[in-house]
């Protein structure tokens, strides 16, 4: 099953203003960018509407929970400096208005073939609120007559910039969101088997709805993570829970064990299909990551077909692994942790399915 939205490949962008959601809610550490995976990922449609003759491109974003504040500590400005450095012989600028004359002169003021990001779309409460008149004041302010959505880690959520807007002008998807999409759904309808599914974190009531999803289609599912040291209790013999477990101080369960790892290395070497959504256990404490450890390596080393690994806490760890270890390879790691589970889950995503049909 292909790609079912339409994206920019398929819309006429010579001569246009283009409006492409983003999602640059990246870690930031005393005003500095911890982790940059999200910007590098938007780069390729980016850089595809200004080949293809794009007047200007204007990028929208969150980042953060401003709560509908103008919150400084949560603005955008230090992510175009970043955007800038990774695209050097472009103009890349940062507005510090979301809507309005401040706007409208940037976007003016901006050369042909520029770039510019505007201000984190949280400072306004009605963001969130998917209000209509907002998404207008948006599309006035910037002149945009094409709406991209590149921001996959977002369009589970029905807000003014993933939902409102895209009710008002053309809209259709960038290279991030199709690719996402397309790994996503292809593993539920279409996956190679053997299919291995690794699921771990802490909410079992959060994971619930994607063991049900690949229960009747995976060969096999390994259950690890809070949710295993919690007793979650297996309901088919293709499930395996985690067995045994390593322990702190105070005897908490904090990772799975080794004779758990050695379980899953096998079949996860073996995998034609390899789907993870959640750490085995509390990788902020590196004695506590092993099993994580295990599941990455193991995935990054499998040559026989499609790895996928979940957004979110999952995504950060296997980013952090593959710098220490550039040699370990994935077919996607996710950009987005809650849409990513939703997919996986079988739930339709707001962001998606407002998007032209293909």
């Amino acid at each position: 099953m292909g790609f079912r939205k339409k994206t920019v490949r398929d819309v006429e962008i010579i001569g246009k203003i283009v409006l492409v959601r983003v999602d640059y809610n990246v870690p930031m550490k005393d005003g500095a960018i911890v982790e940059d995976m999200r910007i590098r990922a938007s780069l390729p449609t980016i850089n595809y509407l200004l080949e293809q003759g794009a007047e200007k491109v204007v990028l929208i974003s969150h980042m953060g929970r401003p709560k509908g504040e103008k919150n400084l500590e949560f603005t955008l400005a230090p992510i175009a400096a970043r955007l800038g450095e990774l695209m050097p012989g472009k103009t890349v600028e940062f507005c510090s208005e979301t809507t309005g004359d401040t706007v409208k002169t940037a976007v003016s003021n901006l050369p042909s073939g520029g770039v510019i990001l505007l201000e984190n779309l949280r400072f306004s409460p009605a963001e969130e609120e998917n209000s209509a008149e907002f998404a207008q004041a948006i599309l006035d302010a910037t002149g945009a007559e094409l709406f991209v959505q590149d921001g996959f880690a977002v369009i589970h959520r029905a807000h003014a910039s993933t939902d409102a807007i895209a009710r008002v002008v053309p809209a259709v998807a960038g290279f991030l969101v199709e690719k996402e999409v397309t790994e996503l759904e292809g593993a539920i309808t279409n996956p190679e088997h053997p299919l291995v599914v690794v699921i771990g974190g802490a909410k079992v009531e959060d994971k619930a709805p994607m063991i049900e999803q690949f229960l009747p289609i995976a060969d096999k599912i390994f259950v690890g993570g809070k949710i295993a040291a919690d007793g979650y209790e297996a309901t088919d013999p293709k499930i395996y829970v985690a067995e045994d477990f390593v322990e702190d101080e105070n005897g908490n369960k904090m990772d799975i064990g080794g004779e758990s790892c050695m379980k899953m290395l096998q079949d996860i070497h073996t995998a034609k299909t390899v789907v993870w959504n959640g750490t085995m256990g509390y990788v902020e404490d590196e004695r506590f990551a092993k099993g994580s450890n295990v599941v990455a390596v193991a995935m990054g080393t499998n040559k026989n077909g499609t790895t996928i690994v979940g957004g979110g806490d999952t995504a950060g760890f296997v980013e952090g692994l593959i710098k220490e270890n550039p040699e370990l390879k994935y077919s996607l790691i996710s950009t987005g942790g809650g849409a990513s589970l939703e997919l996986l889950s079988g739930k339709k995503l707001p962001g998606l399915e407002v998007l032209r049909n293909a």
